[in-house]
């Protein structure tokens, strides 16, 4: 699983690590709140502050400030840059790194070891109004393959998510974008002879 990363040479206005891999269950569960992955798209812009991050998403600030909280002691946001205003430090909050990338394990449950959060049942609900608009593009193929050309080939999509990541931000609609590669029990037809 793959959650966003940044433009190098377009926002953000700070600096940040290419990638980083979520190893703690805490990190994977705190981005696994849809409120928490929100902050961290916002911030693919620039550095922002709790109440400006709360403005944008239209929540109570002490809720955003929960949220942040929770992404600054998993290691996922930093304070990048402060400024006096009234007497009072304002914190500025941005990412720590453009890429965070989560190595998922089955549970004993059966599910992934970052527990109910599933990037494709999040773009399934975000997308169902665009289905009925007629505006939502997708394919979806299967294909017989190794797992090394599994491997090779998920390296390539996250060139895609980079890429799609590093697009100027501009126009009036955030466009959600889901790529992923996954075993299926889908039928295959027996080697030729």
């Amino acid at each position: 699983m793959l959650v966003c990363s940044v433009m190098a040479d377009n926002p953000p206005d700070y600096e940040l690590a290419d990638r980083m891999a979520l190893t703690e269950p805490a990190q994977v569960r705190a981005i696994g709140h849809p409120v928490r992955t929100m902050i961290l798209q916002l911030l693919h812009e620039r550095a922002a502050t709790v109440t400006e991050l709360a403005a944008a998403i239209a929540r109570p600030k002490s809720t955003v400030a929960h949220h942040v909280d929770v992404l600054t002691r998993n290691g996922l946001l930093r304070v990048v840059r402060t400024r006096k205003v009234r007497a009072i430090d304002e914190r500025f909050y941005g990412r720590t790194a453009r890429m965070f990338s989560v190595a998922a394990e089955p549970s004993s449950t059966g599910g992934a070891a970052s527990g109910d959060f599933n990037d494709f049942e999040v773009a399934a609900r975000e997308s169902a109004t665009a289905f009925e608009e007629g505006r939502l593009w997708g394919f979806i193929r299967h294909a017989r393959i190794s797992e090394d050309q599994a491997s090779e080939f998920w390296d390539r999509m996250a060139e895609l998510v980079d890429e799609f990541d590093r697009l100027p931000r501009s126009g009036e609609t955030v466009y959600g974008f889901a790529i992923g590669i996954y075993p299926t029990a889908y039928p295959a037809l027996p080697a030729a002879e």
